[in-house]
C-alpha cells in the first residue's frame, strides 16, 4: 500500500466521500467518519435514511477524499453490511472506538444504520495530479 495512503488512512478520522446522485447523476460530497475495524474499512451513520448511502446502493463507486493529513483521493467500492450478527459486530466496535460517545440504543443503530465496508479500487491521486 501507497505509504502517504497508509498514513492517512491510520491518523485521519474524517473524510469526504463523493457520492454520484441517485437521481441528478450529479457528484454529491458529504463529510463522514469512518472506522478501521480488525483491519478493515467501515463507513456508518446515525440511524435513519441517508442519502449517501441510497446513492451507494444504486452506484457503489466512490471517490474518497483525505482533508486533513494530506490531499490524496481514492476511488472505492462499497459493499452494505446487512447480516445482521455483523452489524451488531461493527456497531458495537464503533461506539467502543467513540468511548460510548455515539447516542441512542444500540439496538436501534444495529437495526436501522448504514453500514458499508469501503475497498480500494483504483490507484492513489494527489492534489488530483494522479
Amino acid at each position: 500500500m501507497d505509504r502517504e495512503l497508509e498514513k492517512a488512512l491510520q491518523n485521519d478520522l474524517v473524510i469526504d466521500i463523493t457520492t454520484t446522485g441517485r437521481a441528478s447523476g450529479e457528484p454529491r460530497t458529504v463529510e463522514i467518519w469512518y472506522h478501521r475495524i480488525g483491519g478493515r474499512y467501515y463507513i456508518t451513520g446515525w440511524p435513519g435514511r441517508r442519502g449517501w448511502y441510497a446513492n451507494l446502493l444504486e452506484d457503489p463507486r466512490f471517490v474518497i477524499t483525505f482533508t486533513r493529513s494530506s490531499n490524496l483521493t481514492l476511488t472505492a467500492v462499497a459493499h452494505p453490511i446487512t447480516e445482521p450478527a455483523l452489524r451488531r459486530r461493527i456497531i458495537d466496535a464503533v461506539f467502543e472506538i467513540e468511548g460510548g460517545r455515539a447516542h441512542g440504543d444500540i439496538d436501534e443503530w444495529v437495526e436501522s444504520s448504514p453500514i458499508i465496508e469501503f475497498v480500494a479500487v483504483d490507484g492513489v491521486e494527489r492534489d488530483g495530479t494522479g
